[in-house]
C-alpha cells in the first residue's frame, strides 16, 4: 500500500501525495484558509519576491543551522507549528514529534491536538505548549498547570483568530465524531483512499476527534467542534490577560500572531519570552498580508529585546533564510509537515525537515555565511514596497 520510493524531493510534492492519499474532507482541512484565500496565496507568494545577492568566492566550507530559541538550542532554525486534530496519520502528533526530535528541533503542541502532552512530551523533551484564550482565568489556569505538570518546555498563547467562516472552494465537511452513521456518510470518500484507510485498519483504530488535552476531570473528552464552540464564545483577552498569564508561568513564554508594530511593543511590555509573526496560516482575517512583509519592521522594533519567529507559507530551505535575513531567529512549518506527515508519516516529516535543512544550507553556501545567525537584510534583494 506504500510506495516503492517514499521519499520525495519537495514540500510541493509531498502535498501532491498528500492529496492522493488522504480523502477529500481530510485533505480540505490542511488546506483550510478562509474566504477568497488571498492570505494563504500571498503567504508563498512574497517569497518569490525576495532575491538573493549570492558571492562567488571566498564562501564557507563549514556552515551551522544552530539557533538557540526559548532557552534551547536546536539544530536547525525550524520548529513545528501548533495545528489541531492531526487526523491524517494514526501517529499524528507523536509521529511529528518524533521526526522533530530526529532532527534536532522542537515540537509545539496545540490544545487541541488529538494525543495528550504527556505522550508528545515522551517523544520529543523539547515540546512547547499551545493554548489559546478559552473560559474564565481560572478554566485557562488550570489547563497552564496541566502543561506544566506534562512537562512542557514553554507555552505559546495564540491570539490571532477572528472566527472567518465560507471559503470560495467550499469548507471541508469535518463530522463532530466518528460513530456509524458518520461513518457509512463518509464511506465514499475513505473507500477512495484505500492507502489511507489501510492505515488505520493497520493501527486497529479510527479516527479520533477529541481533544484530550482539553479534558476535565469527571467529564467526557471534549470533541473538537464542543472545544472550538467553547473558545469562540469567550470574550477576547485583554493585555491586562496575556501580561497575567505570563506572569503564571514560569518559563519560556511565545505570543503567536502578531502582525502589528504596536501589538509587539504590547507584547513585550507583558513580558513575553518571543513572538511569533503570523496570520494563521492565511486562516484569520482574509486580505491580511504575507506574514514576511510584516516581520522586517517588526523585527526592527522589537527584535534587540525579544526573540522573533515568523510562521506561514515556508515550503522551501530558502524561504526559512529569506526569513532570517529580515529579522527571524526562526521560523515555524504548519502545513508542510502535515503534508509530510499524510505522505509517509514520521518519516515524511523528516523528510520535509530534511528538504528545508538542505534549502537552507544551499542558500548559506551562495551568500559566502557560516551560520544563520550572520544572516541580514543585505543577502536579500528586496523590491520597492515590499
Amino acid at each position: 500500500m506504500r510506495l516503492r520510493d517514499p521519499w520525495f524531493e519537495s514540500v510541493a510534492e509531498a502535498r501532491r501525495r498528500a492529496r492522493r492519499r488522504l480523502p477529500e474532507p481530510v485533505y480540505k482541512a490542511l488546506v483550510a484558509g478562509s474566504e477568497r484565500g488571498l492570505t494563504i496565496e500571498d503567504n508563498e507568494r512574497a517569497f518569490a519576491e525576495l532575491g538573493f545577492a549570492p558571492h562567488v568566492a571566498g564562501l564557507s566550507a563549514q556552515r551551522s543551522q544552530q539557533v538557540t530559541v526559548m532557552g534551547q538550542q536546536l539544530a536547525l532554525p525550524v520548529l513545528i507549528s501548533p495545528t489541531g486534530v492531526q487526523a491524517v496519520h494514526p501517529e499524528a502528533e507523536v509521529a511529528v514529534a518524533r521526526a522533530a526530535a530526529s532532527r534536532g528541533t522542537a515540537m509545539s503542541l496545540s490544545s487541541f491536538a488529538s494525543r495528550p502532552l504527556t505522550e508528545v512530551v515522551a517523544a520529543n523533551p523539547v515540546t512547547f505548549f499551545q493554548t489559546s484564550w478559552t473560559g474564565s482565568r481560572e478554566h485557562v489556569m488550570a489547563g497552564v498547570e496541566r502543561a506544566a505538570r506534562a512537562g512542557a518546555a514553554g507555552l505559546v498563547l495564540t491570539l490571532n483568530w477572528s472566527f472567518s467562516e465560507g471559503r470560495d472552494w467550499g469548507s471541508p465537511s469535518i463530522p463532530l465524531r466518528i460513530d456509524l452513521p458518520t461513518a457509512v456518510r463518509f464511506a465514499p470518500a475513505v473507500l477512495a483512499r484505500p492507502a489511507w484507510l489501510w492505515d488505520w485498519v493497520a493501527a486497529g483504530k479510527l479516527p479520533d476527534l477529541t481533544v484530550p488535552n482539553l479534558a476535565e476531570p469527571g467529564r467526557p473528552l471534549p470533541t473538537f467542534f464542543e472545544a472550538y464552540g467553547a473558545w469562540k464564545s469567550t470574550p477576547p483577552p485583554t493585555w491586562e490577560d496575556v501580561a497575567w498569564l505570563r506572569s503564571q508561568w514560569n518559563g519560556p513564554f511565545m505570543l503567536k500572531g502578531v502582525t502589528r508594530i504596536e501589538d509587539a511593543r504590547r507584547a513585550l511590555d507583558a513580558g513575553v519570552t518571543a513572538i511569533s509573526v503570523s496570520n494563521h496560516g492565511g486562516n484569520n482575517l482574509d486580505t491580511e498580508r504575507a506574514a514576511v512583509r510584516s516581520l522586517p519592521a517588526i523585527a526592527e522594533a522589537v527584535g534587540g529585546e525579544i526573540e522573533v519567529l515568523m510562521d506561514g507559507g515556508i515550503r522551501r530551505g530558502s524561504d526559512v533564510v529569506k526569513a532570517l535575513a529580515l529579522g527571524a531567529r526562526a521560523v515555524l512549518i504548519g502545513r508542510a509537515y502535515l503534508w509530510g506527515l499524510a505522505a509517509n508519516g514520521q518519516a515524511g516529516v523528516e523528510n520535509v525537515l530534511d528538504i528545508l535543512r538542505g534549502g537552507i544550507d544551499s542558500a548559506l553556501l551562495g551568500l559566502g555565511r557560516s551560520s544563520v545567525t550572520e544572516l541580514n537584510p543585505g543577502d536579500l534583494v528586496v523590491p520597492p514596497g515590499f
